[in-house]
């Protein structure tokens, strides 16, 4: 198979060379072209007819938020975001993540990163990953309709607690589904997005600001209320015990599971050992595996878990929700959009 082309776009001649020399020392990927700036890369994105584009955030003359925006107008490309870890940079990414980048990496020592080559590895696979996700889905997700009701097993009022694992794409998806949740939503939601430390409080921020519901990133040992969802601290593990007779997060620093910190697995693995309470699980868009191991743990503590999972034809990458499938545990497959359509009928009225 051919390798994918990569355009790399990036102010700095020096960032533009070092990305370019970590790219070509994958057989997987080749440059075709690099350019200095928004206006460069789209007059390079016809020409050069990439497979995926790497994206500075800070440029001058057209930065890469409206980069993205042209991009996902005219020639809908793979893009991954490349970030510095600031306050500034960590929005102006979980923004480019809802304009249609498919991913992003966290440069380790800010806009020019003398030691980039120590994140060479990230670089690769999130290129490659990029390059063979479905970009076309986001192009559907604008156009979804509101789907019906579905046939969806009852849940007793005010006993539910709703779990969402993702990863790649998971951004865009979590917005999909929490932002048409109403305020009077009848459960906690706990959720794990790969993400690194930085990142997250940003994710939450935004997602609280564009929905009805509460989101907030997780603290260690507050009560889970409904009504609220709460994401995981990047670098840290999250697991829900019951205290008191209440949900109570616990959030420790932990080595990676599985490479992943927060892990999926760990959240519903946790979620397995409450007794009373109705869980629905969900696992949407990601790379990987994460989540299923957990899935057959809850299912096995407690049959009567409700799973979904985010269908093919929505999810930007087809991983973790394919090997959730694959287990025979999942209940449920649907479109993105039908997700929060149905826990709001089920779990809100």
């Amino acid at each position: 198979m051919n390798p994918y082309k990569v355009l790399v776009v990036d102010d700095s001649a020096f960032m533009r060379k070092m990305i370019s020399d970590i790219i070509n020392q994958s057989s997987s990927l080749t440059v075709v072209g690099t350019a200095r700036n928004g206006e460069d890369a789209l007059s390079k994105l016809s020409e050069l007819n990439p497979d995926v584009v790497t994206l500075d955030v800070e440029m001058p003359v057209m930065d890469g938020i409206t980069t993205l925006e042209n991009i996902m107008k005219t020639k809908p490309t793979p893009v991954v975001m490349l970030s510095s870890l600031t306050k500034e940079g960590a929005e102006k990414t979980l923004l480019a993540m809802s304009l249609g980048a498919i991913d992003f990496i966290a440069k380790p020592s800010g806009s020019i990163s003398l030691d980039i080559k120590k994140i060479e590895d990230e670089i690769v696979s999130k290129l490659l990953v990029a390059a063979e996700s479905n970009v076309s889905t986001i192009i559907k997700k604008n156009n979804l309709k509101k789907p019906p009701t579905s046939n969806f097993t009852s849940i007793k009022k005010g006993s539910a607690i709703v779990a969402i694992g993702t990863s790649t794409g998971g951004p865009r998806a979590l917005q999909e589904v929490l932002t048409h949740l109403p305020k009077e939503f009848d459960a906690p939601i706990v959720i794990v997005q790969h993400m690194p430390p930085g990142f997250t409080k940003s994710l939450a921020d935004r997602l609280d600001k564009l929905s009805s519901i509460q989101v907030k990133e997780v603290e260690d040992k507050e009560v889970l209320v409904k009504g609220t969802a709460y994401i995981a601290r990047g670098g840290h593990q999250f697991r829900v015990i019951e205290k008191n007779k209440v949900l109570t997060a616990m959030v420790t620093k932990e080595e990676p599971v599985n490479g992943h910190q927060p892990s999926v697995n760990v959240l519903f693995e946790s979620i397995a050992q409450i007794k009373g309470w109705q869980p629905v699980v969900a696992i949407l868009t990601g790379m990987g595996a994460d989540g299923s191991t957990g899935l057959k743990q809850l299912k096995s503590l407690q049959p009567k878990t409700i799973a979904i999972s985010e269908g093919k034809e929505t999810c930007i990458v087809y991983g973790m929700p394919q090997a959730a499938e694959k287990t025979g545990l999942i209940d449920y497959v649907l479109p993105l959009n039908e997700v929060s359509h149905i826990l709001d009928q089920k779990i809100s009225r």
